[in-house]
């Protein structure tokens, strides 16, 4: 984490001036161009990121409370930038999280600059950075834009254009693999694909059009004003729920219900659904009790108010994993039948479970019952009872009669009965009457990705 040969020169240069003289300088104002001793090609550079960092943002005074450890959010993300600015590397780039790596890169900065080093941002650390006391925050500009589609760099291409667009990626918080040299070559395909992935964006190493803008070197491209659909209106099923590299409306509702949820999403409702929002969901996952997976699934979306949640709840999966299922919800099965189960396709041999206690009211055997082949009827207290079919053996002990816990074993995967694939065909009657689809109750409580058979314990 060595500081920049400008800094060095500089500390050289004022080794016996007064402090005060050497904040000044060591960081540098956009306004003033201290480039004085150096050649005429470093200072043209020097006058690009200038000209690039006054295109590309605005700036306006605010005072603010100065981050500590462990702190979070937009003005951490300005002692970070403040830092790389000034040639310091940090580890990880800036996340907006003050976590360790920010705590270190701001002690070797203070002890360069000749403050006393503390690794916190104190009201000294702070004037030399400008931050917190008419703190120079960095807003986005409506014009002026340093690119066009048509002039932005491309690979291969040197100079002054190339360390905009450098400057301009570790801004975004996201270190330049082999640092600002304004060679447009390895190094900046690989980092503008970390970028890519960060945000979402299509990963390719090119600084496309959709890169440049999430970058804030061209103009974003405007979407015609009839395609603009309000995220309140956007509706989702358990089938249809955004997924990662998703961008667009639904994605924003989605970040929208986070927030609403007090999920701070780093990036905020910016329509996408990159390395960003799946933080966000595995941090609302995790307070929720729910697989910490950073997938939208049902489980997420019951939780978040997205899609509502089937009309009865269950808290055991009938199935060991592997296994899959569909919506088959009265798919036509021949004779006039309709289908008014699930199917849940698993290998043969695998444990079935109770999904709730009850008793077993009766059971089918293959040698009698022909569709539905070996089985049993678990029944609730309320009277509501499942229908399980196609088992290849119902395990022991389990006769009509018998007691059973939530998450027993009562069989296992077969395909006994009028099919000849391997799956369990589940039927929910509440109160003992008509059938109601049992899929949505089942993707609120999915377990196919489970393998391991469940303990003792649980049974």
């Amino acid at each position: 984490m060595a500081p920049t040969t400008r800094t060095r020169n500089f500390i050289r240069l004022t080794a016996g001036t007064a402090v005060a003289i050497t904040l000044f300088f060591a960081v540098a104002p956009t306004s003033v161009h201290a480039c004085t001793g150096c050649c005429h090609k470093a200072c043209e550079s020097q006058n690009v990121a200038t000209q690039s960092s006054k295109k590309a943002s605005t700036t306006k005074s605010t005072p603010v409370r100065l981050p500590r450890f462990g702190d979070e959010g937009d003005l951490v993300l300005a002692v970070q930038n403040a830092l790389m600015q000034n040639g310091f590397t940090l580890r990880g780039g800036a996340t907006g999280v003050f976590d360790q790596n920010t705590r270190t890169t701001l002690r070797n900065f203070q002890k360069v600059v000749g403050l006393k080093v503390t690794g916190r941002v104190d009201v000294a650390t702070a004037k030399v950075l400008k931050i917190g006391i008419g703190t120079t925050v960095s807003a986005p500009s409506t014009g002026n834009f340093p690119f066009t589609v048509a002039t932005l760099p491309k690979r291969g291409d040197q100079g002054d254009a190339v360390i905009a667009v450098q400057k301009a990626i570790e801004t975004a918080g996201t270190a330049v693999r082999g640092g600002v040299d304004g060679v447009f070559g390895l190094g900046v395909t690989r980092t503008l694909e970390d970028f890519q992935r960060a945000k979402g964006l299509p990963v390719n190493g090119l600084l496309d059009e959709a890169t440049a803008a999430a970058l804030g070197l061209v103009a974003p491209a405007q979407a015609p004003a009839a395609q603009t659909i309000a995220a309140s209106n956007v509706s989702f099923t358990v089938d249809s729920l955004p997924q990662r590299g998703e961008r667009g409306d639904r994605v924003r509702a989605l970040q929208q219900a986070l927030q609403s949820a007090g999920i701070k999403i780093r990036g905020g409702t910016d329509g996408i659904f990159g390395q960003l929002t799946t933080t966000a969901i595995k941090r609302f996952q995790r307070l929720n009790g729910l697989q910490v997976t950073g997938a939208m699934n049902a489980q997420t979306a019951y939780k978040l108010g997205l899609v509502d949640a089937p009309a009865m709840q269950l808290s055991v999966f009938p199935v060991q994993g592997p296994c899959s299922f569909i919506d088959t919800w009265h798919d036509p099965r021949g004779a006039g039948r309709l289908h008014i189960g699930v199917d849940i396709i698993a290998p043969k041999g695998n444990l079935v479970y109770a999904v709730a206690d009850g008793t077993i009211t009766r059971t089918y055997h293959v040698g009698r019952d022909k569709l539905s082949g070996n089985g049993v009827r678990l029944t609730m207290a309320d009277g509501t009872y499942f229908f399980y079919g196609h088992f290849d053996t119902i395990a022991p002990g389990i006769a009509v009669g018998v007691p059973v816990k939530a998450g027993q074993v009562l069989g296992t995967i077969g395909a006994t009965g009028n099919t000849s694939t391997p799956h369990l065909h589940l039927e929910i009657h509440p109160g003992g009457g008509d059938a109601i689809n049992p899929y949505p109750i089942m993707k609120a409580i999915d377990a196919c990705g489970v393998t391991t058979a469940r303990s003792a314990k649980a049974q």
